[in-house]
């Protein structure tokens, strides 16, 4: 008896096995095809002594168009779902009911410029994948790709009794659009030459079912990519801003006493945000973009709370009021320069005075936010 059960569930999972369909068949609809052979039906011939019925041209197909795909038909007709693009890039889009494999980015990171920061993410991509560039133009904003070869049958499952040794080839042309102003850009891709080989012996492939399908597939893998590194990058700087920043007495670029920094701008001018609210300033307004803030000295904070566990408090000789800050790239370090509220600089035993409060407070760990 219980041989007999064994060999039932072993030929019930054979039969079920056998059942599993490859992936050319779960790509058109199951069933029967003999639609495929009907002939368009004859108009009803009425005899001339009958009334002639009233016919209604409410259920009438409409005629096909010049550039109807005459082969979507039977299997020729593929049921998947629509490919869609997927800006799941910070400050990406997609234009409502574009057909064509484009996305746009707005530039939300201005460390490098926005066609510099999605070529080289592009590039890297290709390296990562093992893929070539063919041609590289960036005066016309246009890449070509190398073969981009797939093989697909690395992908059959232990399951699968498919022999099927299909490898898929690709090239592909990226091209990008950048408005005028700089801040905006669009990454399309267009798909150049495909192949297709089932195996060593069978015929190669070279007309491509669905072209706007794979044109979207390379190009979410891009865009996933892209965002990825934006990610990695986010960790990154928001380490550097909670870690300690080193900073000693100097110069900025008019040859003004200032607090200069061992690191860039990006990464001293969050910071600085930081500490001016652990010592004490309100920033009242600021401009990136100019390296200006505008702040108020409100004291350092010194309630009983604070005296019972810490007898640290970041005391400076300077009186709460207004105050105005610049901030200024020098390479690969940042000027950090004090101003009254009439833009003049500090005097250089003013600053000096206030340099241990200050580094004591940029270069700490953790700092919180």
């Amino acid at each position: 008896m219980i041989k007999k059960i064994v060999i039932t569930a072993c030929v019930t999972s054979i039969t079920l096995l056998s059942a599993c369909s490859s992936l050319e068949e779960r790509e058109v609809a199951s069933g029967s095809f003999d639609y495929v052979e009907e002939q368009p039906g004859q108009k009803i011939k009425i005899p001339d002594d009958v009334d002639t019925p009233n016919f209604n041209d409410a259920f009438k197909l409409p005629d096909l168009g010049e550039e109807a795909p005459l082969d979507s038909m039977g299997k020729g007709l593929s049921v998947q779902s629509p490919s869609l693009v997927l800006p799941v890039v910070s400050g990406s889009h997609i234009e409502d009911g574009s057909k064509n494999a484009i996305v746009w980015f707005d530039q939300v990171d201005d460390s490098l410029p926005l066609d510099t920061a999605i070529w080289n993410s592009l590039i890297g991509f290709l390296e990562t994948e093992g893929v070539g560039v063919d041609s590289f133009d960036k005066d016309k904003q246009r890449l070509t790709t190398d073969w981009v070869v797939k093989d697909e049958s690395e992908e059959s499952k232990w399951y699968s009794w498919s022999t099927s040794e299909k490898t898929v080839g690709q090239r592909f042309e990226f091209s990008l659009n950048k408005k005028t102003h700089g801040r905006t850009a669009s990454l399309s891709v267009e798909l150049l030459d495909y192949r297709e080989k089932f195996d060593a012996k069978s015929i190669e492939i070279t007309q491509v079912k669905d072209k706007r399908r794979n044109e979207v597939d390379i190009l979410n893998k891009v865009v996933k990519n892209y965002e990825f590194e934006n990610k990695v990058a986010s960790v990154k700087r928001f380490r550097q801003i909670r870690e300690g920043l080193q900073m000693e007495l100097g110069f900025d670029s008019d040859g003004e006493p200032a607090f200069v920094v061992d690191a860039d701008y990006d990464i001293t001018w969050p910071r600085l945000l930081l500490v001016l609210r652990k010592l004490g300033f309100d920033v009242k307004d600021y401009d990136k973009s100019n390296g200006l803030l505008f702040v108020k000295y409100n004291g350092a904070e010194d309630g009983w709370w604070s005296n019972i566990w810490s007898s640290d408090k970041n005391e400076m000789d300077l009186e709460p009021q207004e105050y105005r800050i610049k901030v200024e790239t020098l390479g690969k370090k940042t000027s950090i320069t004090l101003l009254d509220d009439e833009s003049n600089p500090f005097p250089v035993n003013k600053l000096t005075d206030l340099f241990p409060t200050f580094f004591k407070t940029m270069s700490a760990d953790d700092l919180d936010i």
